[in-house]
């Protein structure tokens, strides 16, 4: 702990134990431990269902409905804040306790200002009068490093950026100087250079004094600003210490496996999960396979030229989102696009996919046109190229159960192959294809919203995989997920590779991901493809400015 322990402690837990439902049955969180001192950041790490964010919203007294709480000590700014009213609660938090959550777009209220959000609790909480108050907004903007701060007070949230309203989200959170803050996952939806801004406004925090308890899934990110790490998991703190000491000398197979998982600097083809079961392959008898249009033995699989989309924004003013776009796809390789978020990745995924009509330029598929051709004609071309997005859950239809989604798919894939649909031979199917994305089958009957965020993104998979196709788009498929479940997913998918012999375009924000699966790396700025070139060229020595910037704000072990 820093030379600041002997001070009060921003907040000291002993003993807690949360459950939900009959008092005593079932914890979530059982016998957790720990303390915070001023100007000390402990990063509370582990996996979703670990219990950190539980955790945080008892520190809170927000542990949820339903939901009893025993803990021998519990203090914020060394007063026992266990049996506070609803009422006391609502006075101590902002005042002994600041909160920053995961999603900055939904935290902040999207119909009032950023000023008067950030007011509010001034209003509330202290006897400041207006013009007191609205200095005082200023003066957190600014300290949060929000540009234009006099502007700024007059957005909305939804006229922000990403690392803007996270930032106002800070300044909300520390209007009133409370000794603790409690950052959760504060950068997981974050760009990495806009990551690393936040991340280094949260260090400054503390070496104010600031207390802060950081809350994430990823040792690297941690890494840079905790001083302690304690790693959760099932609901137990399994390790805890001196961050230098749990990142290079971890004690825990639990921590090691969440080491192990980090992409960044692992060698292309490295596994970062643990092995379980050898993938099935699910290619079908070559009978059943749809014939390639095209030469067979064409190395390219995916090519586009000078892709251009124009959209016009809100407001009525242009917007150039794919700019001259070029790129190549070979035959039983991966593609990286990477760029921060606006750059056109998407846009790009879905020129690529025909989901959008180009302003100029072309995308040919084994081959042939792709993009220019008619729907009819491209139909002949879809069921070689499969999709896999980001988020899983909205992809699909929630009333449909994981059986009747591959179901479908497998169905459509026969329909367009012209193998018809003998349900005996779609059932056949739909288990391999399960199998091959190593999910059991007692998840057939199961809905979407009832699976974890790594099994739906599973099912994602094997739902792409359905027509046997030969390419592979993959829009940020894993960054919404823990840096274990990451792993297992990009593991999943490089056996597949091999196994099936896919191309993948992969697409992500995530350069430590990119690094991991590429063999070649374009990288996007502003609509258009500034560098490219063999993934280790790339990254042992870049040669544009935004891909040195981007490099350098990754976070590493060590660093």
């Amino acid at each position: 702990m820093s030379g600041a322990a002997s001070r009060t402690a921003a907040v000291r837990v002993r003993n807690l134990v949360v459950g939900f439902g009959a008092p005593g049955t079932d914890p979530v969180l059982n016998g957790v431990s720990f303390e915070v001192a001023p100007g000390e950041c402990l990063a509370l790490v582990g996996e979703s269902g670990s219990g950190k964010s539980v955790t945080a919203r008892s520190l809170l007294g927000l542990a949820g409905e339903n939901s009893w709480v025993r803990t021998d000590e519990l203090s914020l700014a060394g007063t026992d804040v266990r049996n506070l009213t609803a009422a006391q609660w609502r006075h101590r938090r902002g005042s002994d306790v600041g909160l920053v959550l995961q999603d900055a777009l939904v935290s902040l209220d999207p119909l009032r200002p950023v000023g008067r959000e950030i007011g509010d609790s001034l209003r509330l909480h202290t006897r400041l009068g207006a013009a007191a108050r609205h200095a005082r907004v200023l003066e957190v903007l600014d300290r949060v490093g929000l540009p234009d701060s006099d502007n700024a007070v007059r957005k909305r949230s939804g006229e922000l950026s990403g690392g803007q309203r996270q930032r106002a989200l800070i300044a909300a959170a520390i209007a009133l100087d409370p000794p603790l803050l409690i950052a959760d996952e504060p950068t997981t939806a974050l760009d990495v250079t806009v990551q690393a801004q936040i991340l280094d406004l949260l260090a400054s925090l503390k070496r104010a004094g600031t207390g802060i308890l950081l809350i994430s899934h990823d040792l690297a990110v941690v890494g840079r600003i905790a001083d302690r790490i304690a790693v959760l998991h099932d609901g137990r703190i399994v390790e805890q210490g001196p961050a230098n000491e749990v990142l290079t000398r971890p004690g825990h197979p639990v921590t090691r496996q969440m080491l192990a998982a980090i992409p960044v600097d692992k060698p292309r083809g490295l596994r970062l999960s643990p092995r379980t079961a050898a993938p099935v392959s699910l290619a079908p008898p070559a009978s059943d396979r749809a014939a390639a249009p095209g030469p067979v033995l064409e190395t390219t699989v995916l090519e586009a030229t000078g892709l251009v989309k124009r959209f016009t924004r809100p407001d009525g003013t242009p917007h150039l989102a794919v700019d001259g776009v070029s790129f190549r796809l070979k035959r039983g390789t991966t593609l990286g696009i990477v760029g921060e978020s606006g750059s056109g990745k998407t846009t790009t995924a879905r020129l690529a996919l025909a989901l959008t009509r180009p302003d100029a330029g072309e995308v040919r598929v084994l081959g042939q046109a792709f993009s220019a051709a008619t729907e009819k004609e491209r139909r002949r071309l879809r069921p070689h190229l499969g999709a896999v997005y980001q988020d899983a859950l909205s992809s699909f239809d929630p009333r449909l159960s994981v059986e009747q989604v591959l179901r479908d798919a497998v169905a459509g894939g026969a329909r367009r192959t012209g193998r018809g649909g003998a349900s005996v031979a779609d059932r056949a199917r739909v288990l391999s294809l399960l199998d091959a994305v190593g999910l059991a089958q007692g998840l057939l009957g199961r809905r979407p919203l009832s699976l974890s965020g790594g099994q739906r993104q599973r099912v994602s998979i094997a739902r792409a995989l359905a027509s046997d196709p030969q390419i592979l788009i993959c829009d940020e498929p894993v960054s919404s997920l823990d840096v274990t479940v990451q792993a297992q997913v990009l593991d999943l998918l490089d056996e597949l590779q091999r196994d099936r012999g896919l191309s993948l375009l992969f697409i992500s924000h995530d350069l430590g991901v990119i690094q991991h699966v590429s063999d070649q790396v374009a990288v996007m700025l502003e609509g258009r493809i500034v560098e490219t070139g063999a993934a280790a060229q790339v990254f042992a020595a870049p040669q544009h400015p935004y891909t040195q910037a981007l490099l350098g704000a990754v976070p590493r072990i060590g660093y």
